[in-house]
């Protein structure tokens, strides 16, 4: 049974969503933590730019790849089509990027890597992007699959693609915990501004992360059979 709603109304909800948490993840980020640095003595000012990438760089563009054939429905496929690549090409070299901050924040810091739930996460949910990205770009771009092997192989691509976000929505819930915990544990207010913050800020990405979801399965125009088809099956 189809939804019987039109993708457009989730796409602006989503796109307020994602200012609101942009917008949120940079005041933790430059006004609650200190900034962001490339290279700081000040080590936690490099982790910050962790979160402010994998949340605005990795989820927020990546949603927008997923988003672009209901935002604009009457794009020319072919023109849809190599933007939902580009951003989610965007997307995987700055959630990668977010990654390497991490890793550098803990190497100088002599911090250990890989011990958490999150950690495993992040680098199953970046590696089974980047292969969604190269079967994308292979079977639906170039070289290009033969049109019945795409028209077969499109509900394969539009699951697993959205497999792979709602693991990055998951994943990131859980970055903002263990972060949350681990600034509780130093002695962060348990009720205060910056916790409040945080988890506000979780909580619209759940809400963003929903609303693109529904954008995504949900037609364009409800004449139109229901589903998210980014990719011309001919």
């Amino acid at each position: 049974m189809g939804l019987g709603v039109r993708a457009a109304p989730f796409t602006y909800v989503a796109h307020a969503l994602a200012v609101a948490a942009a917008v949120m993840v940079l005041v933790w980020a430059i006004h609650f933590r200190g900034g962001l640095a490339i290279e700081a003595t000040n080590k936690n000012l490099i982790f910050n730019v962790h979160p402010v990438l994998m949340l605005i760089g990795y989820i927020i563009i990546g949603s927008e790849a997923i988003m672009v054939y209901k935002v604009f429905p009457t794009l020319n496929h072919d023109t849809a089509k190599l933007i939902h690549l580009i951003l989610h090409g965007i997307a995987l070299v700055l959630g990668a990027v977010g990654i390497y901050f991490a890793f550098k924040n803990h190497n100088e810091s002599g911090i250990a890597n890989l011990y958490s739930l999150h950690s495993w996460l992040g680098i199953g949910t970046i590696t089974l992007y980047g292969i969604q990205w190269i079967f994308g770009f292979v079977t639906f771009f170039f070289p290009g699959a033969a049109p019945n092997l795409r028209r077969s192989l499109l509900p394969w691509h539009i699951l697993f693609g959205l497999f792979v976000y709602i693991l990055a929505l998951a994943n990131a819930e859980l970055g903002f915990l263990e972060k949350l915990t681990f600034l509780e544990s130093s002695g962060l207010d348990k009720y205060g501004t910056e916790a409040f913050l945080v988890n506000f800020t979780a909580l619209v990405v759940v809400l963003f992360g929903a609303s693109v979801v529904v954008a995504a399965v949900a037609p364009a125009r409800l004449e139109e059979p229901q589903g998210y088809a980014p990719i011309p099956e001919n």
